[in-house]
This record gives C-alpha cells, sequence and structure tokens, in this order.
C-alpha cells in the first residue's frame, strides 16, 4: 500500500489526487493520513541526524568515554532536552559506545618524554564561534584490504567534521593530514585551540611544528 500511496503523491501534480484515489481504489482520507505521517517521519528523521552531530561530538570529545548516561547528561547542561532512551537508540543504532570495564585495545601510545600541554578545554565541549575549539580522535575501522586507521577534527561550534585523513597507519601524518584539512576548510581564527589526548601522535614533534603557526595546541 505505501508503493501506491507514494505512486499518488509522485503523481499528483499531473493526474490530481481525486482520480488518482478512484482509479487505485483508495480513499483519499487514507492517502492525506499516509502523506502526514511520512512528512512527520522525515521531520524527526532530520532532528535524529543533528542529535547524532552532537552526539558524536561529545563522544569525541570524552575520548570516546561517555556512555549513555554521561553524554545525556552533557546534552542537557548544553540546553537540549532529549529523553534519554531516544539517545541510548541512536547511540546503538549508530555504533557509538562508552568505554567498558573491560580493558580495550588502545590506539593511544603516550610519549613519556614529551613535555603535556595545558589543558585549555576544561571539559566545556562548547563553543559560540565556529573555528574557535576543535577536538579530534583516532579510531580504527575494520575493511575488506585490513585495519585503516582514522583521524578527524570536529568544530564545537557547527558540530561539524572540518578535517578528516585515512591511512593504514597511525603514526603522526595521520593527525597532521587532518588538522591541514581542517585548516583549510575550517576558517580557524587566531588562538584555536585543537584539543586531543596525548598519544604519541599528538605529541611529536612533526605534529607540534605543524599547529605552531596556527591554532593553540591543547590535550
Amino acid at each position: 500500500m505505501n508503493d501506491t500511496y507514494a505512486f499518488i503523491e509522485a503523481e499528483k501534480t499531473t493526474h490530481g489526487v481525486a482520480f488518482l484515489c478512484r482509479l487505485l481504489k483508495v480513499a483519499r482520507s487514507s492517502f492525506y493520513a499516509w502523506l502526514a505521517a511520512a512528512r512527520t517521519r522525515t521531520v524527526r528523521k532530520a532532528a535524529d541526524e543533528a542529535l547524532v552531530h552532537e552526539i558524536t561530538v561529545i563522544h569525541v570529545g570524552s575520548r570516546q568515554t561517555y556512555s549513555v548516561p554521561r553524554i545525556h547528561a552533557e546534552l542537557r547542561r548544553l540546553g537540549r532536552r532529549v529523553n534519554r532512551k531516544r539517545v541510548a537508540r541512536l547511540m546503538r543504532e549508530h555504533g557509538i559506545q562508552g568505554a567498558h570495564r573491560r580493558r580495550q585495545r588502545s590506539l593511544t601510545r603516550p610519549d613519556k618524554k614529551a613535555k603535556p600541554a595545558p589543558d585549555l578545554i576544561g571539559r566545556d565541549f562548547h563553543a559560540e564561534i565556529p573555528g574557535t575549539k576543535l577536538v579530534g580522535d583516532i579510531t580504527c575501522l575494520p575493511t575488506a584490504e585490513g585495519w585503516l586507521y582514522l583521524a578527524c577534527r570536529l568544530d564545537l561550534a557547527t558540530r561539524e567534521v572540518v578535517g578528516y585523513s585515512m591511512a593504514d597507519h597511525h603514526r603522526a601524518d595521520l593527525v597532521v593530514d587532518a588538522l591541514k584539512m581542517a585548516a583549510g576548510r575550517g576558517r580557524l581564527r587566531p588562538g584555536c585551540i585543537a584539543h586531543s589526548d596525548r598519544g604519541s601522535e599528538y605529541t611529536s614533534s612533526q605534529f607540534r611544528n605543524e599547529i605552531r603557526p596556527c591554532p593553540t595546541w591543547s590535550v
């Protein structure tokens, strides 16, 4: 029946709803009820996609440690009145998980010789002006060709990925390339904070040299 209603919706400007309903032997009221429900689903889907963006930003900013309760609390702190079950559903559907008690293999390899940079974010994953606060991390993805590593940079103001890089390694080149894309596409402002963990990729001299003339470095 959905296919019939979709056909009427597609052809209604040519033949008219009343004629098509008579031809296909369906009630006009049923068609309009389906149309209203379809529009509601479209609006709900767009709202869900926007919320997933916000959840992803918070999750990456927490170094992929926040689970449903803490992400829900952070959304409420930012003024987003959303149902906790809805947050749980979207995280489950998009494979977003917090840290488990069981120790997982980590990509973070701290450089004990590197001097720690100050934490300029202070757990405040919110920004009013684009190009002032970026967060980033590395994740590994299984593919038919083996494991690939993805580094990304998200703008906390726009909640959008402004830079990313993928390779079959997670050396400093990976995070440098993601930062270069962010600098080119994100219109970074002077003093922009680039927040990350203290993995060796981010504490490397290569990354420091790349970031020194641009944004402020924060871990």
